[in-house]
């Protein structure tokens, strides 16, 4: 699973969220500042203002309970008119989730999307919603959709286990510990001499 290296906090372009259908970028920076309001965490990549991450957290009264996924968000250029691309950088098991890619599979979303929905209806609504009442007889995961069919039970503990493998504050730390060592190696590889680099290359 990739990981981003770098972010940095979101600073919306204009603090006008008036007329917020008049064009794409203050669309989306209206999206991302309800996003924030409603105390969702937002990181923007270095590479592109359409393409960042949200922290969800699982729905109560659910085997997600407790968990926290990143999940990386990318704005077409004909958004709000285009959907957005959703999909779980942190791994979670779910029938309508792959567990390799993280990519999603909701209608609203991928079929349905109307210039009306906005990126607070994917976090508040959609996504919880998916979490809630899998979909396993259109699955991504068919793993997770067979044990969830044969025995929800076993389901729900298998989920538990993923959670608290990926997705529980220690996991997510123990991932951001590892990308700021990854950060720091290259940063020490950017900064040695092609002499010392062709010593290592060649040990």
């Amino acid at each position: 699973m990739a990981i981003d290296l770098e972010f940095k906090p979101f600073r919306p372009s204009s603090p006008d969220i008036t007329n917020e259908m008049s064009t794409p970028s203050k669309r989306r920076d209206v999206d991302i500042m309800k996003l924030m309001m409603r105390d969702y965490p937002v990181t923007l990549g270095e590479d592109s203002l359409s393409a960042f991450h949200v922290l969800l957290k699982g729905p109560a009264e659910s085997p997600y309970e407790g968990g926290t996924w990143k999940v990386r968000v990318e704005l077409p250029p004909q958004y709000p008119y285009r959907s957005p691309s959703i999909g779980f950088a942190t791994r979670i098991f779910h029938p309508n989730v792959d567990e390799a890619s993280g990519s999603v599979c909701l209608d609203v979303i991928n079929q349905t999307w109307s210039p009306m929905f906005d990126l607070l209806n994917v976090f508040e609504v959609f996504l919880p919603q998916l979490l809630l009442y899998p979909n396993a007889n259109d699955p991504l995961n068919g793993a997770a959709a067979a044990l969830y069919l044969r025995d929800q039970n076993a389901f729900n503990l298998a989920v538990k286990t993923h959670v608290s493998k990926h997705a529980s504050p220690q996991a997510l730390q123990e991932e951001e510990d590892n990308a700021m060592d990854i950060d720091d190696e290259l940063s020490s590889l950017g900064s040695m001499s092609d002499n010392e680099l062709d010593d290592l290359i060649f040990e």
